[in-house]
């Protein structure tokens, strides 16, 4: 019997159908198409605005059109992941509604977090417990509604975000060529000043204080967010090349974490790859923060071959960041969205 390695075999994914393009936000604050496409490269982002509704809803969506594409017997799931940082409750898990709405009987579900790097994150654990042995599926679902976190008055970060999700199926193969394959992560607790939700949480409960001084929203110093993050995701992405002797030419894709065009072109650059070889669609998508690479993958599933070599790579509030090193699991242009 071989070696046992964790294999991505399937993806779904979910946007809501109502799209803010930067015209329409243009008229609720001030900011204009050429501001933001200048610094952040999203012409539009989609957004969930039907009442009640929230980040499980889109994380069900996904999960469902997941097992309908692989035809996988629900009944067979051993466990579901939903990494996000805009959870529907503080507890329950998101997780635990996801696979109450699926009907999921012999699974057991839990969340993750860590920002934008949820899914990174995620799908690591999620292959070192299919390659233990002990499971033999594993969905893991990146999704947040970051719509729900933001200020619609603060021109610096309203118009970065928008909401999503998507779900990938983790399943075993001792099959040579496919799989993932290595990864390198890394958390820097200097970031807290710099990316937070002030209030919320245990160190600052909620209280008319905190709704009125408007300290519900995600604060962003934009400028030393970005320096980090093209830092190390470069950094990340060249280290988990070089230690797996991938250059230019044997890396057939680059998924990026989509925060930002700049962040994305610099991290091509430093790797020297064509943009042809980075996937990227944070024009029409904005950033989803753990929802951006599978969603990624979801889009573009029609382009990815067996066998192909991707590094996917993140940077998120923290601050954390790594890089993930996988041969893509199936010729996806058997599957259709």
């Amino acid at each position: 019997m071989g070696k046992v390695r964790a294999v991505i075999t399937g993806v779904g994914g979910y946007v809501p159908d109502y799209i803010l393009n930067n015209e329409e936000l243009s008229r609720m604050v001030d900011t204009n198409d050429e501001w933001i496409m200048t610094r952040v490269g999203i012409k539009e982002r989609r957004i969930l605005t039907e009442e009640g509704l929230g980040t499980s809803y889109m994380a069900r969506k996904a999960a469902k059109l997941l097992l309908q594409k692989t035809g996988v017997d629900p009944d067979t799931i051993d466990a579901l992941i939903v990494t996000t940082s805009s959870a529907d409750y503080k507890f329950p898990s998101t997780a635990s509604i996801v696979l109450g709405k699926l009907g999921l009987k012999n699974a057991f579900a839990y969340d993750f977090w860590a920002a934008c790097c949820g899914f990174l994150y995620t799908l690591d654990s999620a292959a070192c417990m299919i390659e233990s042995g002990r499971y033999k599926r594993i969905i893991v679902i990146g999704a947040d509604k970051m719509s729900s976190l933001l200020d619609y008055k603060d021109r610096a970060t309203c118009p970065l975000f928008g909401d999503g999700a998507a779900a990938v199926l983790v399943e075993g193969t001792e099959e040579e060529g496919v799989g993932y394959m290595d990864s390198y992560f890394r958390t820097d607790g200097k970031g807290l000043p710099f990316l937070h939700l002030k209030a919320g949480g245990s160190v600052c409960p909620a209280s008319h204080f905190t709704v009125d001084h408007r300290l519900h929203y995600l604060y962003q110093e934009g400028r030393t967010v970005f320096r980090y993050a093209v830092t190390n995701m470069s950094d990340d992405c060249v280290l988990i090349a070089e230690r797996n002797h991938l250059d230019k030419d044997s890396i057939q894709w680059v998924v990026p974490h989509q925060a930002n065009m700049r962040i994305i072109e610099a991290v091509a650059r430093r790797m020297e790859l064509p943009m042809e070889k980075v996937i990227v669609n944070i024009e029409h998508f904005g950033n989803t923060s753990a929802a951006t690479i599978p969603l990624a993958l979801w889009e573009n599933e029609h382009r990815l071959r067996k066998g192909d070599n991707m590094i996917l790579t993140a940077f998120g509030a923290g601050f954390v960041h790594g890089a993930s090193y996988l041969r893509w699991g199936y010729d996806s242009q058997s599957q259709s969205k």
